[in-house]
């Protein structure tokens, strides 16, 4: 069959000159990058975007496009914040057609709501694109759901990096209740806290959690584990950032549910068809 590009038609207004588009780039892979993400994408002027966006995803860009890196690790910033508000709202004064590219989901973690906060400040026209977000990417990628009616009848998506390095002061009672599914964003540093404060709060040592590295992306690595050997998981198997921790029953299911990898499913394909010719 003749292959046929995708067409869409989003009855939406083209990105103005001096608008700036706050745009979730999803988890990793470009396959998840929404349509309407993809059409301001193919507009802009420059792209200002984080240290999670994908190559595959900045090259859906013109190439005449100004591409400005604005990206965080922890303790190590390209741009502090407050000049990356400061380049959106110069940016947009020049007349460009902003896109704002970040990992994820602008609005859960990713500071889209501080930039939006400063935009508005100054006059300055905006619109949301909103990403699928990591938690979601990941979860699907390494084989479970976050939620299930025999296992988790709530998700919560928890920080696990304060503002400035401080501590990390949450509701670890809430945290800690039965049937439900915890996903801690920028957990790593502080893992052994995570597994102190779960468990003195009345989670098993025994409870699931799973350690998903990048995910979406051809270099994923999920590691299924225990909360009483989370800290000791993640040093044998040198997990570095950007790695989600998940924690709770749904966890489980990844033996069950998770599909191959695309090279192991064309390999098993390969061997079906090769079993019916004989």
């Amino acid at each position: 069959m003749p292959s046929h590009p995708v067409s869409y038609d989003l009855a939406e207004a083209p990105l103005a000159p001096g608008e700036v588009a706050i745009i979730g780039a999803g988890p990793g892979d470009p396959g998840l990058l929404t349509l309407r993400a993809l059409s301001l994408i193919e507009q802009a002027d420059c792209l200002v975007y984080d240290r999670l966006v994908s190559r595959e995803v900045l090259a859906l860009a013109s190439p005449r496009a100004r591409r400005l890196y604005v990206g965080k690790a922890s303790r190590c910033h390209a741009l502090p914040q407050e000049e990356t508000n400061a380049l959106l709202v110069r940016l947009s004064r020049e007349g460009r057609r902003v896109v704002r590219l970040k990992g994820g989901d602008p609005y859960i973690f990713g500071r889209g709501g501080e930039e939006a906060e400063v935009l508005v400040d100054h006059g300055v026209s905006f619109r949301v694109v909103p990403g699928i977000t990591s938690a979601q990417g990941c979860a699907a990628y390494g084989g479970f759901p976050l939620t299930h009616r025999d296992h988790a009848q709530s998700v919560t998506f928890v920080t696990g990096h304060c503002k400035g390095d401080g501590d990390l002061a949450l509701n670890w009672a809430s945290l800690a209740a039965p049937h439900q599914t915890t996903v801690f964003y920028m957990g790593l540093a502080n893992a052994e806290r995570i597994r102190s404060e779960l468990q003195r709060h009345g989670l098993p040592a025994a409870h699931p959690v799973a350690l998903v590295e990048r995910g979406t992306t051809p270099e994923q690595r999920r590691v299924i584990t225990c909360l009483g050997e989370l800290v000791e998981t993640i040093e044998r198997e040198a997990l570095t950032p950007p790695t989600l921790i998940v924690v709770g029953e749904v966890v489980r299911l990844a033996e069950t549910l998770a599909q191959p990898a695309p090279e192991e499913a064309a390999f098993i394909e390969d061997v079906v068809l090769e079993r019916v010719a004989l």
